[in-house]
């Protein structure tokens, strides 16, 4: 920083220069966050997910382990709290115009205290959403000890993103097509012999050649016994004849993902692993089928699920069948917080949600067999994304 007071600096940089969206499209949504905090009776939301903030604003840095929070008034002009080397970032990156930056040595929870009671908050309904993943114990406490109570107003923001609007889908097709280079170039890898790291770079390499920018989690390259436990990513390994590899990818644009699933048989492969790939082809293609306006999300797990039932691999399928997908920074890729695709979620599909739909088997500590797609809700048939072909590479 220079010897510039805060402000000073501020007035330097142009407002909003590189918001993703105009301003219209962040009224909008702060309109309808204020619906929502009228029906609790709310006078300020208070919002510290990177994700909640971003969406309400355009604000976004690499730099947000660094507390920061947004207030939402019923009325008036949103303004931002966070660490005062970030402040001119958040000017070029948000329509925010009231941005107060505390310093270095500042205790992010007083920091915080004080710019509300300065700007008259104290004594007001005032509400903190308390799912963010940076509001920690120690910072709530004392954030509370310094201005007093304050209400629970966690998941006013959440519902309102599981409808992606037309600029937003936009946002996740660029974004599938990043990733469709991405793995594509992992995909042209492949091969006996190879190093798992050299995968990853090549999908890294050509996903940010192709647009994209840092994602919410770093793509999962995994061969042979390795695979066969979810999670663990490369590390190294050399793949070698009889390897069944899965690749599992991600690509951002402007801060919206999108996701996709391959699976790869390196020489002769057990026939289990080949039988399992089809299953989970097939359990993909219904699970499709149900995704669309009438159903439920309850509705396309149990698609994909009675597929797996039906051919006995019960026991391989321990999860959700998919999850929403949008706005996401580290540690996670998906929306999975905010929407899932599993058993008593039944909420109505809605024209505009997106969904990562992973169909994974697995033969513990063997290998993994896995295929998805980032999929949009339409009006009729659900649109998958992915350019590239759902058969499993054979090298």
């Amino acid at each position: 920083m220079t010897d510039l007071p805060l402000a000073e600096i501020l007035a330097q940089i142009p407002a909003g220069a590189e918001a993703p969206f105009p301003l219209a499209e962040y009224e909008r949504r702060i309109a309808n966050a204020r619906q929502a905090m009228q029906a609790k009776g709310f006078d300020l939301l208070l919002t510290t997910g990177a994700e909640n903030i971003f969406y309400l604003s355009g604000q976004q840095t690499p730099g947000y382990y660094m507390f920061q929070c947004l207030a939402v008034p019923a009325e008036g002009e949103c303004f931002l709290i966070n660490r005062a080397l970030e402040s001119p970032n958040a000017r070029l990156q948000s329509v925010l115009t009231d941005i107060h930056g505390y310093a270095d040595d500042a205790d992010p929870g007083v920091a915080v205290a004080e710019a509300l009671k300065a700007r008259g908050w104290q004594g007001k309904r005032v509400a903190i959403d308390q799912n963010g993943w940076y509001l920690t114990v120690n910072l709530y406490n004392s954030l509370t000890a310094a201005f007093g109570p304050l209400l629970d107003g966690s998941f006013i923001v959440e519902p309102l993103r599981r409808v992606k609007s037309p600029a937003e889908l936009a946002q996740i097709e660029q974004a599938a097509r990043a990733n469709d280079a991405g793995m594509a170039a992992g995909l042209a890898e492949m091969r006996p012999g190879v190093n798992e790291n050299d995968v990853a770079a090549a999908i890294l390499a050509a996903s940010v050649k192709a647009g994209g920018e840092f994602v919410g989690m770093e793509p999962f390259v995994t061969s042979g016994p390795r695979s066969g436990v979810a999670h663990t990513t490369w590390k190294r390994r050399t793949v070698v004849p009889g390897d069944v590899v899965i690749l599992e990818t991600a690509a951002c644009y402007n801060r919206y993902h999108a996701a996709l699933y391959r699976t790869i048989f390196v020489g002769d492969v057990p026939a289990l692993a080949e039988d399992m790939y089809k299953v989970c082809d097939e359990a993909l293609s219904a699970a499709i089928e149900v995704l669309r306006p009438g159903n439920t999300c309850a509705d396309v797990h149990a698609a994909a699920q009675a597929v797996i039932d039906r051919h006995g691999y019960t026991d391989g399928f321990r999860k959700r069948s998919g999850y929403s997908m949008g706005i996401s920074f580290a540690p996670d890729w998906g929306e999975g917080n905010i929407l899932s695709l599993y058993r008593g979620i039944d909420v109505p599909l809605q024209p505009g949600m997106v969904f990562h739909v992973p169909i994974t088997l697995r033969d513990y500590a063997k290998f993994t067999v896995a295929v998805s797609d980032t999929i949009i809700v339409t009006e009729g048939a659900a649109r998958p994304l992915s350019k590239l072909e759902r058969v499993a590479l054979r090298v």
